[in-house]
């Protein structure tokens, strides 16, 4: 009994989270964050889909199958997620304030891409950009940069 108590244990600890966390790509991070937003309102138009490829493309320099791969494995992360720190501390260790803003305009771009904006999304990049360290203005910054971007497409 002990041992299986001891041995249960003993995999846990070699499964730890930090394990994941080190496997943890850039490219995922961002992935699981840009799904984040384009569930939350739970509709899931072709506009956000083709939005979301369209921007893993084109950040990460990606093809097709790539970007497929990593959305496979950003939705069962996405799904499994308790928080959003995991994926925003590897981005904070990594990017630099503009990168991260210029994410945040992304998360943006994904909210406008069905051509409303929900308040659950809002809400959602909120707490990623508080997570990613940036001001209140740099915020404001990032809706009004992909608004004025939204509304040159329209």
């Amino acid at each position: 009994m002990l041992d299986k108590i001891s041995t249960f244990f003993n995999t846990l600890l070699a499964h730890e989270p930090n394990e994941k966390n080190a496997e943890l790509s850039l490219e995922i991070a961002c992935a699981v964050l840009l799904c984040e937003v384009m569930r939350a309102d739970s509709v899931f138009t072709e506009a956000e889909q083709a939005q979301l490829s369209a921007i893993l493309t084109t950040q990460f320099a990606l093809d097709a199958q790539e970007v497929s791969a990593i959305l496979a494995q950003a939705f069962e992360l996405s799904d499994n997620a308790n928080d959003f720190y995991q994926f925003t501390s590897k981005l904070n260790q990594h990017y630099s304030l503009d990168e991260r803003i210029k994410i945040v305009t992304l998360l943006w771009q994904v909210a406008y891409a069905d051509g409303e904006l929900a308040s659950i999304e809002e809400h959602i990049i909120r707490k990623i950009a508080d997570l990613l360290h940036l001001r209140h203005s740099e915020y404001i910054a990032t809706k009004i940069a992909a608004e004025a971007l939204k509304n040159q497409l329209s």
